[in-house]
């Protein structure tokens, strides 16, 4: 009975207090987690500038537009007509200033461009500006010089009636065809266009209600 009542004192659970050898490990652990997480969110953060910025040069640089061309003067000399009925006709030398604005990143490069006159469709001048060079968002100014006459006129069943009027009504067209340079690498193909409608006053010798579009 005595042993059974006898009582055995608790022994203490084993304590074994960590090492600063053991902690001083499980330290770096962490900080090079957070510093993987770091270098993650800076090289996603890189990635995104660099789209941005590639999106702004592609839309900005890159993108190309036509050239702009504009009629900045036109006179008219030399001016000769008759209204006979058997033989009507007309010749003058059409004198122009067009400016070609390139808006691009690049220079414009153009060749095989012509500007001609019209009556009716039908072209009655006619002359081949060659080639040119317009440097970038600069723009160049070309002179043209026309010899403007009517020797193909005879059959048009309208052309006696408005050399009688003493009011030619005419039509001009320029066309530049070319393309624009990009990095020394990258050619698109661009034109400019000008289309142009005015009378001709025979008796002053005037270009009369010029619109250009």
């Amino acid at each position: 009975m005595a042993q059974e009542n006898q009582i055995f004192p608790l022994v203490p659970a084993k304590f074994n207090p960590r090492s600063d050898e053991e902690v001083a490990v499980i330290k770096p652990k962490t900080f090079r987690k957070e510093k993987s997480s770091k270098c993650l969110v800076y090289f996603l953060a890189l990635i995104v500038i660099a789209s941005t910025i590639a999106l702004i040069f592609s839309v900005i640089v890159i993108r190309t537009r036509s050239p702009d061309a504009e009629l900045t003067f036109v006179s008219i000399r030399n001016l000769k007509y008759s209204n006979n009925a058997t033989s009507p006709f007309f010749s003058f030398t059409l004198q122009a200033e067009l400016s070609i604005k390139n808006p691009n990143f690049g220079p414009f490069k153009f060749e095989n461009s012509t500007c001609s006159v019209l009556y009716k469709d039908r072209t009655v001048g006619e002359s081949r500006l060659g080639q040119g060079r317009v440097a970038a968002r600069e723009t160049e100014t070309i002179k043209v010089v026309l010899d403007v006459k009517s020797y193909r006129l005879h059959d048009n069943q309208s052309f006696d009636s408005d050399i009688k009027s003493g009011i030619l009504k005419l039509s001009s067209r320029a066309r530049f065809n070319g393309r624009i340079h990009l990095l020394k690498t990258i050619k698109k193909k661009r034109m400019a266009f000008l289309n142009c409608t005015m009378n001709v006053n025979l008796t002053s010798q005037a270009i009369q209600d010029l619109v250009c579009d």
